[in-house]
């Protein structure tokens, strides 16, 4: 369900899912809440993260589902507005909430941590930067963008292959689309300057939240120091390298990242010994368990399925030709064997779990 929050004449689109503590994530120059949702690696990662937590996404002004007549923000504090004007429609205080910063949301995710100390409960900061001036060199930097703009196709695949340099082609193909159906070149060009523009290092000092600094080693769009000079900036941040090339999160060892995250935020996940054959220091995993699935009835997955697609009893009674008090009885033995509270939570299972 997409629901809409206005700022400033515009309206910002953001979604949940999820139960538990607010989780907000977002802010990276390309996304499309309904696109992202539908692909299978996202909607898996996203709906890890949900089992412990509501997890709240958004679409900035400009982009995705949000006002396509907008421009997105072009300062750091203008960023932040948008970020306000989000959390205050999804999450209102008094509460507090987590916030996950990846690639380039990791500046404004960082800055409402810095403004907003009473808000925030822990702030993670996955694959990100200080300053944007540092992602390339101004040749480079100025090459990309002259691409982008005069040929915004074009500009859309050398981003893919920077963004998903193992990735088939296919996959690069399908990336390249959905950027530019997330903005137009006008937008994406403006996005992108305001990456390169963003600093952060007026205000990561002033950052008292508990701090989780993800990044994989080999990235390839966000080189792996730039990483490690982030995490010195803010007091006590802890930095934990992964193993990998990808810049995305949910792509490859996607699990890795979610269970360093989940594990921060205090979420009950386990550590489980490393095998010889990987050789790492120790595993992380969740306390259900895809091998739960066994333990449901062909009839128990489908109603699982329909139940993750957000359809009430009703509507799967009637999809699946049953009385309401049977789908009713049949989601409670799902939640007693998936040993979750809600039927949102046996839903978030199910999204992480690729029963849908």
């Amino acid at each position: 369900m997409i629901r809409y929050a206005e700022h400033d004449g515009a309206s910002i689109a953001w979604s949940a899912v999820g139960e538990g503590p607010p989780l907000v994530i977002g802010g990276w120059w390309s996304s499309h809440l309904d696109l992202d949702w539908r692909s299978p690696k996202f909607r898996r990662f996203a709906g890890a993260l949900a089992e412990y937590r509501t997890v709240i996404r958004y679409d900035r002004p400009g982009a995705g589902v949000s006002d396509r007549g907008a421009m997105p923000a072009r300062t750091l504090d203008e960023e932040l507005a948008t970020l306000e004007a989000l959390i205050d429609e999804a999450a209102p205080a008094p509460g507090t909430i987590s916030l996950f910063g990846a690639s380039s949301g990791g500046g404004v995710a960082s800055l409402y941590a810095a403004r907003h100390p009473e808000r925030v409960e822990r702030l993670v900061l996955y694959g990100t930067y200080a300053r944007g001036i540092d992602l390339a060199p101004p040749a480079a930097r100025e090459t990309m963008l002259s691409i982008v703009d005069q040929h915004w196709g074009l500009g859309s695949r050398v981003l893919a292959d920077l963004f998903l340099p193992d990735a088939t082609a296919d996959e690069r193909a399908e990336f390249a689309e959905l950027q530019r159906r997330s903005a137009s070149r006008e937008v994406a060009l403006a996005s992108l300057r305001a990456v390169y523009d963003f600093d952060a290092t007026g205000h990561l000092g002033d950052v008292l939240a508990p701090t989780l600094v993800l990044h994989r080693r080999d990235d390839r769009a966000i080189p792996f120091a730039l990483g490690k000079e982030l995490a010195g900036r803010i007091r006590n941040a802890r930095f934990v390298a992964l193993e990998g090339d990808d810049h995305f999160p949910w792509r490859g060892d996607s699990d890795a990242v979610v269970l360093e995250t989940l594990a921060f935020l205090g979420a009950p996940v386990e550590r489980a010994p490393a095998s010889a054959a990987s050789g790492a220091a120790g595993a992380v995993g969740f306390s259900g368990s895809a091998g739960v699935t066994a333990r449901l009835t062909e009839r128990e997955r489908e109603v699982l399925r329909l139940v993750a697609h957000g359809e009430t009893d009703a509507e799967i009674a009637a999809h699946l030709v049953l009385s309401t008090h049977t789908v009713h009885r049949h989601i409670a033995n799902i939640r007693t064997k998936l040993g979750v509270p809600s039927r949102t939570a046996a839903a978030a299972w199910a999204l992480r779990n690729e029963l849908i």
